[in-house]
């Protein structure tokens, strides 16, 4: 079992960022893949961004690649989520999660997710 506990959300203007932290307990965090999803109100869950378990391979959706990046610290249990220049449409509520698979971005190959951190870009 694994629990993950999002936090960094928050309010901010277009053009600007925040860093997304995912906080990991139970299981060897270092065991799983991470990623990192996004739901918008009335909107399917999509797919935002995959660490492998060193963090050495990464994958990123195409409408946040160049502003977004995913880390990880395996010595910390956490996972990161930079985000730059952000948009509007970047509003959402940003989910943390953990899969068996070397890195996934689907979400039914996650086994385990966060409760979410709210997410809001004015304009």
């Amino acid at each position: 079992q694994v629990q993950l506990v999002e936090s960094g959300g928050g309010l901010v203007q277009a053009g600007g960022s925040l860093r997304l932290s995912c906080a990991a307990s139970g299981r060897t965090f270092s065991s799983y893949g991470m990623g990192w999803f996004r739901q918008a109100p009335g909107m399917e869950r999509e797919f935002v961004a995959a660490a492998s378990r060193t963090g050495g391979t990464t994958d990123y959706a195409d409408s946040v690649k160049g502003r977004f990046t995913i880390s990880r610290d395996n010595a910390k249990n956490t996972v990161y989520l930079q985000m730059n220049s952000l948009r509007p449409e970047d509003t959402a509520v940003y989910y943390c999660a953990a899969t068996e698979f070397f890195v996934a971005a689907i979400g039914h190959q996650y086994n385990y997710w966060g409760q979410g951190t709210q997410v809001t870009v004015s304009s």
